[in-house]
């Protein structure tokens, strides 16, 4: 069936590709199957543009990897938002009834772009919704929480996940080297040791927001807020030996289940739940709730719109690949909030995307809003923009371009003074303790055994009684278990854990 489906695919390719050979320049070409030579033996010569043409496109046909999700799959689709929030926020994406096209990229986030579906992994759930006011990212994952609270500590932790410089090989000993020396990191740890690391298709997870925004209304007041997307087909997950079976006949089992879904026209949903608090609630937490590392408890949810996915990328490269997420496509109505990781993602990934696909990627169709741009912006590689007058500055009276007082940012109260220091309220093992105990027993073990398989590989004993002492910290019997499958020393390993505060 897939042979069959492959030819049709090649045949419609094919038909959709009838007519003269060209050039990039639009040039028929005469003679695709030889390059010019100087006589019948001599040497091939410069001046066969189609040869140099050809040769010169393909040494470029790659775009730099993405540092991290870099392998992905994307649809179209789009969201029908489902609920009056305007006394929240005044971005017009929300107004009751309104329906926005969307562009969805999942991914994994570690590994490299042809890597198996496979490996556990956080998965990337990043969302454009193209709407009236301009592009909005909301860019998350399938888990409500990270490994750190500090942008300044994600080059250290991606480095410490990614194959060693020395040797290109993933090793555990470097991973949790690493999260050794971040206590916080062991609730985002235990959620993607568990099943959830592993997904069965990405219709199956969840995604969310994992930091915190603001939402602004029409008055200028704001109010902090998380989303979740809730999969309308269930969660549901690999265990070890099912990953092992999929992975043997399959390492493409994410893409290929969201594509052949598509296809069917059996279209995913996911439901869009918001939690809300006011500014002066945050306070009343024991852990600072703008921490990446922190769930919302007690904070009830909700439901705002509903997403549905309903067409595949003609083309992955100019879709999927080209297309570019960053926390800091914002519209009036929806601001980051004071996270500190997030602080950093804002400049991060619009950073890169520069970088990445290039000045003027936001021109590309995938990434160009539907909304008009009108700005200074001018030049650089690949500019397809048109410059219709001379005035490429503001203000000007000749050509005005226009501030809309709306869309100032709302004041944020401030005091004290600069610094450099971790947040006060940590809380870094309560939670972790919590997730733990909502699991089955069947979830506990699957933990358990997933955990020890690659803490069991470090042989540094500081190391390993670090990990296992924070593991214990958040619940006793997690801790005890897991010691127990690494043949660690309980005693140590309490010792070590009495020691450690929240």
């Amino acid at each position: 069936m897939r042979w069959a489906a492959l030819v049709m695919i090649a045949a419609t390719a094919t038909a959709a590709a009838e007519g003269t050979l060209t050039r990039d320049n639009g040039a028929p070409v005469g003679d695709n199957q030889n390059s010019q030579t100087a006589g019948p033996n001599g040497p091939t010569l410069l001046q066969d543009v189609q040869l140099i043409q050809k040769l010169q496109r393909f040494d470029r046909e790659r775009i730099p990897e993405r540092v991290v999700h870099a392998r992905g799959t994307g649809a179209h689709g789009e969201f029908v938002a489902t609920a009056d929030i305007s006394a929240l926020t005044r971005a017009k994406v929300f107004v009751n009834g309104t329906t926005t096209p969307v562009f969805v990229r999942f991914s994994t986030v570690i590994h490299g772009q042809h890597s198996p579906e496979t490996l556990r992994d956080p998965h990337g759930f990043a969302t454009k919704f193209y709407t009236s006011e301009g592009n909005w990212d909301l860019v998350g994952n399938n888990l409500p929480v990270f490994f750190i609270r500090d942008a300044i500590k994600f080059p250290d932790m991606v480095h410490s996940l990614k194959p060693s410089p020395a040797t290109n090989i993933q090793d555990p000993r470097r991973v949790f080297d690493f999260f050794s020396h971040v206590p916080e990191s062991t609730h985002m740890l235990t959620r993607v040791y568990t099943d959830f690391g592993t997904p069965v298709g990405y219709r199956f997870m969840d995604g969310s927001s994992v930091h915190a925004y603001k939402f602004v209304n029409a008055a200028g007041d704001y109010r902090y807020v998380k989303f979740r997307w809730a999969s309308r087909q269930g969660v549901k997950t690999l265990d070890a030996k099912g990953v092992a079976d999929v992975q043997s006949r399959d390492f493409n089992h994410l893409t290929r289940d969201l594509v052949d879904a598509i296809a069917r026209k059996e279209y995913p949903q996911w439901d869009l739940y918001i939690q809300v608090l006011k500014p002066d609630e945050l306070a009343a937490f024991d852990y600072d709730p703008l921490d990446a590392t922190k769930i919302w408890t007690g904070v009830p949810e909700t439901k705002i719109g509903t997403l549905t996915l309903n067409r595949n990328p003609s083309n992955v490269f100019q879709e999927t690949e080209q297309s570019a997420f960053a926390p800091a496509n914002l519209v009036p109505g929806i601001e980051p909030s004071e996270d500190r990781l997030l602080q950093g993602r804002i400049f991060s990934y619009a950073d890169t995307q520069l970088y990445r696909v290039g000045t003027n990627g936001l021109q590309l169709p995938i990434n160009r809003p539907r909304a008009a741009v009108l700005n200074g912006n001018q030049d650089g590689a690949a500019n397809v923009g048109t410059t219709v007058t001379d005035v490429n500055y503001q203000p000007s009276r000749r050509v005005p371009m226009t501030e809309q007082a709306g869309a100032k940012y709302s004041a944020l109260p401030l005091s004290g003074t600069t610094q450099q220091t971790r947040v006060h309220r940590t809380l870094n093992f309560r939670q972790a303790g919590e997730f733990y105990r909502t699991l089955d027993a069947t979830a506990k073990k699957h933990l358990i055994a997933n955990l020890a398989g690659d803490l069991g590989q470090v042989d540094d004993a500081a190391t390993k009684l670090a990990m296992l002492s924070h593991f214990y910290k958040a619940d006793a019997d997690y801790g005890t278990r897991l010691t127990q499958a690494v043949k660690g020393d309980l005693a140590a390993v309490r010792r070590a854990s009495d020691a450690l505060t929240e």
